[in-house]
């Protein structure tokens, strides 16, 4: 019997599935390589057996294989933020090639390349110059043009700025000498920024990912219906709870959506939640997680590293913020609800909470690792995550959650998307390697910090506006963590030189960047949502920057009163904190339509007023602070009772109407 002929397209389309299946397997390997390199270094391993190597050289390893995977899995960047095309083209074959080549050539040969470096080699010249446009190239594609020409004009203004007269004037700089230094010195390319993305990041994000296929996800989903399922509106309540847990965890918006809103959103559109309102309550749920003490989404290492202040300290000051974000959040879900007449969970949905308590109780050992290594051992932050992720790691080997275990390629699993999320950062951590050393050998970073602090010597609040506007536009379409770094460099240092408190500075621009997820015109983490939703993409994210508004607004207060972030009196803390909470409520029911009923637009411009203007200003008015408190309670209180009451005559009248 003859076989069938297969036609000319039949044939083209199966040699071209056996072709992506092959560059499908390479990606996997160099993520998995990726994934494994920085493991073993976060563990010490080259020390341990006694092989010295340079830091850059693992660095450069670590860059080599993100601009394998990153040329090898074309990028298109769309509306839902960066998407994978099918197939990369012989060219991006070549890219990729010559990425994962230079580096390692790099990697081999860097400590003649660094003593060789003063000289001016043509060798380093031309590997330095090929790799900085690969890395453009590489950055451009996974987060757009925006952050592309921000370091070209940067990186540009670093060769001509002698040129220039003023305070923003640089020291003369030879494009040569620029290159070598930027693509050789600790203090550029391969210095402080790819150290944490390569170190810190890659250990939580693996963390994160085990923690996910051990089951973690499925038990913050079960304990967050369990706790809150039986509530008003208990399907939005269930979403904040289980997305603020793992995204705490996992540090990566998008990737906390997916695993987490695939239920949640399903359960709030089948509770009566219009589409775009639950992929908003998911995504800004999701969003800030990243705010949540004690891991917050591996932020909080960096900025004590940054900073070089214990972790503590970072973790106690983000502590207040964090819970005025769930406020806000929280009431606008439950008090929609209740104006919506939203029903909780079906009773039949809902896990009694010691079942999952019994079985998922061992969840809690991963972060108690990761606690005792950093606290009592004094481990490095990556060490302490790779603690964290043994422990994931054997529970999914060995107890599993709802009888389902972990296997070999549940492992290989996490070690691949770990290594595919992880490049996006690590072009971006590159990046701003780049800006770093051009701002520290022309002298531009100073120019620019002179220039903005004269700016706060005018108005402090001018340049914090100026400032937010900055970290909304240049974090659009980045992971959080990506545009922490960026921010850290360019905005921080001028809010730090005009007096702001080193850590309000950075968790100004921590706050201001991670909104950039879901504020328009490229909220890439509401878009995410919507999509999962089947909701309108511009639609969800402006709701989802109404549910999130307090992260918008509090950076502002905490810069100016220390006390929400936990420095000064105790007494002055428990007032800021009462009446920011008082007040963040308020504008909520306002934003929400309902407090005690149905509330019309007079009401709820009463509860806005009397929270957002009047009861939330700790410190920031000086000694009007104080009246201005008392003002807003006293409009707090009579809008509850002329809403109560209105509600009563309401529900009296049709009473009325019927015995007349």
């Amino acid at each position: 019997m003859n076989a069938p002929v297969m036609s000319d397209a039949e044939r083209n389309k199966s040699r071209h599935a056996v072709k992506a299946a092959v560059i499908g397997h390479v990606v996997n390997v160099l993520a998995v390589l990726l994934t494994a390199s920085a493991v073993l270094w976060a563990a010490d391993l080259p020390s341990r057996l006694g092989v010295s190597v340079y830091t850059e050289q693992f660095l450069a390893v670590i860059l080599g294989l993100s601009l394998a995977i990153v040329f090898l899995v074309p990028r298109r960047i769309g509306k839902s933020g960066a998407e994978d095309t099918p197939m990369p083209n012989p060219f991006d074959m070549i890219l990729s090639a010559l990425g994962l080549g230079l580096s390692f050539w790099i990697a081999f040969a860097y400590p003649s390349l660094v003593s060789r470096a003063m000289l001016l080699p043509m060798d380093g010249l031309v590997i330095a110059t090929l790799l900085f446009l690969l890395i453009i190239e590489g950055l451009r594609r996974v987060v757009g043009a925006t952050l592309v020409i921000v370091v070209l004009v940067i990186c540009g203004y670093g060769t001509i700025g002698h040129l220039v007269p003023g305070p923003l004037q640089t020291r003369e700089v030879a494009p040569e000498r620029l290159a070598i230094y930027l693509g050789f010195d600790p203090n550029g390319l391969l210095g402080l920024t790819l150290m944490v993305a390569a170190t810190v990041v890659v250990a939580f994000v693996f963390f994160g990912q085990l923690l996910l296929r051990s089951g973690g996800a499925d038990f913050f989903n079960d304990i967050a219906l369990a706790t809150m399922g039986r509530r008003r509106g208990g399907s939005a309540k269930i979403s904040i709870v289980a997305s603020g847990l793992f995204g705490s965890i996992s540090g990566v918006v998008v990737s906390n959506i997916v695993a987490t809103g695939v239920v949640t959103i399903r359960l709030m559109t089948g509770s009566g939640f219009k589409r775009h309102t639950a992929a908003a309550i998911e995504a800004t749920a999701s969003t800030g997680g990243q705010i949540v003490p004690p891991v917050m989404g591996a932020v909080a290492f960096l900025m004590a590293d940054i900073l070089q202040r214990p972790y503590v300290e970072i973790v106690i000051a983000a502590i207040i913020p964090a819970f005025l974000y769930y406020i806000a959040l929280f009431a606008q879900a439950d008090l929609q609800a209740a104006r919506d007449h939203i029903a909780p969970v079906d009773e039949a949905l809902i896990p009694r909470t010691r079942s999952v308590l019994k079985t998922g109780w061992v969840f809690i050992l991963p972060f108690a690792a990761i606690v005792f290594a950093l606290f009592t051992l004094n481990l490095r932050p990556e060490t302490a995550a790779i603690w964290g992720a043994a422990g994931a790691l054997l529970i999914g080997l060995v107890l599993g959650y709802r009888g389902r275990r972990m296997g070999l390629q549940d492992v290989l699993g996490a070690m691949t998307d770990t290594g595919k999320t992880i490049v996006d950062i690590i072009m971006i951590a590159a990046a701003a390697g780049f800006i770093i050393g051009t701002l520290n050998i022309t002298g531009l970073g100073f120019g620019l910090t002179f220039t903005l602090v004269a700016l706060g010597d005018d108005s402090l609040f001018l340049l914090l506006l100026i400032s937010a506007a900055v970290c909304l536009i240049l974090g659009m379409g980045m992971p959080t963590v990506g545009v922490y770094l960026l921010l850290a460099v360019l905005v921080a240092p001028s809010l730090v030189q005009s007096g702001v408190e080193p850590i309000a500075a950075h968790l100004f621009i921590f706050y201001l960047g991670m909104m950039s997820m879901v504020t328009p015109p490229v909220g890439i983490g509401a878009f995410f949502a919507a999509s999962i939703a089947g909701a309108k993409p511009m639609q969800t994210a402006f709701a989802a920057m109404r549910f999130g508004w307090t992260a918008y607004i509090i950076p502002f207060l905490f810069v100016f009163s220390s006390a929400l972030i936990m420095k000064g009196a105790w007494h002055d803390i428990v007032l800021a904190v009462v009446t920011a909470a008082f007040g963040v409520f308020a504008v909520s029911a306002g934003f929400a339509g309902y407090l005690g009923g149905p509330a019309g637009r007079p009401v709820q411009a009463m509860a806005v007023i009397a929270g957002g203007l009047l009861l939330i200003n700790p410190g920031i008015a000086g000694n009007l602070a104080y009246w201005l408190n008392v003002a807003g309670t006293v409009l707090l209180v009579a809008t509850i009772f002329y809403q109560r009451r209105n509600s009563a005559g309401m529900r009296s009248k049709p009473q009325l109407e019927e015995g007349t």
